[in-house]
């Protein structure tokens, strides 16, 4: 099984967009945040390192990297997520970071895109990621999904998602995504 780009994602209340380089301002500005950016791998270049980064996975065929919008037209950047790491039927997300303000139901949302996407149009079956172990109110979130934890080591704790699980809490939270998503499929 193979992540692959989607140039958007289509939710209830938000759109998943492909990321590009003209985003690199904005990515920058979540990592930077010293609230925001506690819990994620440090930077320590400016805008130009995000460019570089964003025009090496713009090449990329095993993740995909998105920009969460508001669906209103002219939606506002909301935050960020990334799939990654295929590991057989298993997927790993995170790069999860929405802005101060996003609505309430933004991270329900966004996570239920993530596995809808993942599971019924990928095909994956289970997936995998890592939490930053003082990060609590996220792995609280996680484990509410049924998130199993593995191992802990160097302040992280890495999880495992099994597929009946996920898809349990997509009929368990549906109110959040009741339609669905709606993918436009990567165009580049």
């Amino acid at each position: 099984m193979k992540v692959k780009k989607a140039d958007r994602i289509v939710g209830k209340n938000l759109t998943f967009r492909n990321a590009c380089v003209a985003d690199a301002e904005f990515i920058y500005s979540l990592r930077k945040d010293e609230e925001k950016s506690r819990h994620l791998s440090k930077i320590t270049d400016g805008v130009d390192a995000q460019v570089k980064w964003l025009e090496s996975y713009a090449v990329k065929a095993d993740e995909a990297y998105f920009i969460i919008e508001s669906s209103e037209v002219g939606g506002a950047p909301l935050g960020t997520v990334r799939l990654y790491d295929a590991q057989g039927d298993s997927f790993c997300w995170g790069s999860w970071v929405l802005v101060s303000g996003a609505p309430s139901n933004a991270a329900i949302e966004s996570a239920l895109i993530v596995y809808e996407y993942a599971v019924k149009h990928l095909g994956f079956k289970k997936a995998h990621f890592q939490v930053h172990s003082q990060n609590e109110g996220v792995w609280k979130f996680h484990e509410r999904f049924g998130a199993m934890r593995l191992a802990e080591d160097a302040g992280q704790i890495h999880y495992s998602l099994a597929y009946e699980d996920i898809v349990s809490s997509i009929a368990r939270y549906r109110r959040y995504l009741n339609n669905g998503i709606i993918i436009q499929e990567y165009s580049n």
